[in-house]
């Protein structure tokens, strides 16, 4: 299983943090070990003192395949929830100075949080999909696909022109504005609409 993950997808989170609104997806990876299994407790990482959350809409892939037409690339995956993409943002302004890579700012055990999946259907994926992230109760983010700069099925034909895709493997399609710091004691929670997806708490 491989977790991709899409950065710079909503034109505001990319001016929130100086950065350059792409011309195609920005794709980077996370290993399998960073999926945070379910009833796993959420422990905040020893090594960083500036944990931020992004919630995003994460995609099961439900097919193999590679170089795949956007016109077929919703027959590749079959369910939708709202997820976190855990940044250590120290670290990774530390490593971006030095131009290096950043996996130990975004790919670590656990970094990765997925909720209940939703099957999702040809309705759904013609009109747009809300999705929203509260901290402490506070609404503090949310996100409407028609936002993305890359559509679902942009993004998955894009990812597969490089890797092959597999069944199981998660797709993060990217975090609207409003990221932010949590520390020890928050409750974290993601919506799709408005049905509660995952309930955590930074440990």
């Amino acid at each position: 299983m491989k977790i991709f993950c899409v950065g710079r997808n909503y034109v505001e989170h990319a001016r929130e943090l100086g950065n350059e609104v792409p011309d195609e997806p920005v794709i980077f990876m996370k290993p399998k070990s960073a999926l945070l299994q379910s009833h796993t407790p959420f422990y905040y990482p020893e090594f960083s003192n500036e944990l931020h959350y992004e919630a995003e809409l994460v995609l099961r892939v439900s097919k193999n395949g590679k170089y795949i037409n956007e016109r077929q690339a919703s027959k590749y995956y079959n369910a939708i929830t709202v997820g976190i993409d855990f940044t250590a943002r120290d670290i990774q302004a530390e490593l971006k100075k030095k131009g290096l890579p950043w996996e130990k700012a975004k790919a670590w055990d656990n970094s990765a949080v997925a909720g209940i999946w939703k099957d999702t259907t040809p309705e759904m994926l013609k009109k747009p999909i809300n999705f929203s992230f509260l901290k402490n109760g506070e609404l503090v983010q949310t996100g409407i696909t028609s936002d993305m700069l890359f559509s679902f099925d942009q993004i998955l034909s894009h990812i597969s022109n490089y890797f092959s895709i597999n069944i199981g493997d998660l797709i993060y399609t990217g975090t609207p504005a409003g990221v932010g710091e949590c520390v020890v004691g928050d409750i974290l929670e993601g919506f799709l609409e408005k049905e509660k997806m995952f309930e955590l708490e930074v440990k």
